[in-house]
């Protein structure tokens, strides 16, 4: 196994909500796993959907595939948002009517993508040569087609990892994680350490509700809660899939 990552950008992204109304459509802040794994198979060439009901040939081949997520130049979390307005007046979008819509969109997202590639898969490897020199067979995009996602090829690096039986006792996550549940659905957190970290940063937590994965019977997004932080966290043992990486001396969650 390799552990690797590149830094993957766009100028706007729009990661859509389904469970938002028809006055103004909400995004996801952070990227999530089903549009990472779009992403990589848009690299790889691989189709997406084409028949109701049956899952994209993308998915099927990598939704094995363990991935991290570290959001970068954010502000305690977040990214900046604006409100983009829309107009159609195409006839069969609309039933002949101007239709109108609002998006929420992301600006300048910056996300750090961790990849655990199986040597023995063709395809992880063909990704990893992609990765390097810079190509793709489709465009990949940030949620919509005109938010074209990049990646820098000096950008990609190769880790030294390991998978601990036994956490340390205060430790960094470079990733968001996610939360665990306990006892009657009540959501636990490691506590966090208030006196480690940079007197410069000022201390954050944040929290989003993203996809993990697909619901293959519902066939709609499997949903968890997630965390990001500056703290070093105590008691993070709970933690499920947590790799150590020797060059960063901090803990990553795969999933």
């Amino acid at each position: 196994m390799r552990l690797i990552s590149f830094d993957l950008f766009a100028d706007f992204a729009f990661f859509r909500k389904p469970d938002t109304n028809s006055t103004i459509n909400l995004s996801y802040n952070i990227i999530h796993r089903p549009a990472i794994l779009g992403i990589l198979g848009a690299i790889l060439g691989l189709e997406g959907y084409r028949e109701k009901g049956e899952l994209p040939r993308y998915y099927q081949l990598l939704k094995d595939l363990e991935v991290g997520i570290e959001p970068l130049n954010q502000d305690r979390g977040n990214f900046a948002k604006t409100n983009i307005k829309y107009s159609n007046t195409v006839g069969y979008a609309n039933k002949g009517a101007t239709f109108l819509t609002e998006e929420l969109t992301v600006v300048d997202p910056q996300y750090r993508l961790y990849l655990l590639l199986d040597e023995d898969s063709a395809y992880h490897n063909t990704l990893l040569m992609s990765l390097k020199n810079g190509h793709a067979e489709y465009i990949p995009y940030f949620g919509k087609n005109e938010y074209s996602a990049w990646w820098l090829p000096s950008s990609l690096r190769e880790y030294t990892f390991s998978k601990p039986k036994k956490i340390a006792t205060s430790i960094r996550i470079a990733t968001i994680f996610q939360k665990k549940e306990v006892l009657k659905e009540k959501l636990h957190l490691p506590e966090p350490d208030f006196l480690n970290f940079d007197d410069n940063q000022t201390p954050f937590m944040y929290f989003e509700r993203l996809p993990k994965d697909f619901d293959l019977t519902l066939m709609q997004y499997e949903l968890a809660d997630f965390a990001y932080c500056n703290y070093l966290l105590k008691n993070a043992g709970t933690i499920e899939n947590l790799y150590l990486i020797k060059e960063i001396d901090a803990y990553v969650q795969l999933f």
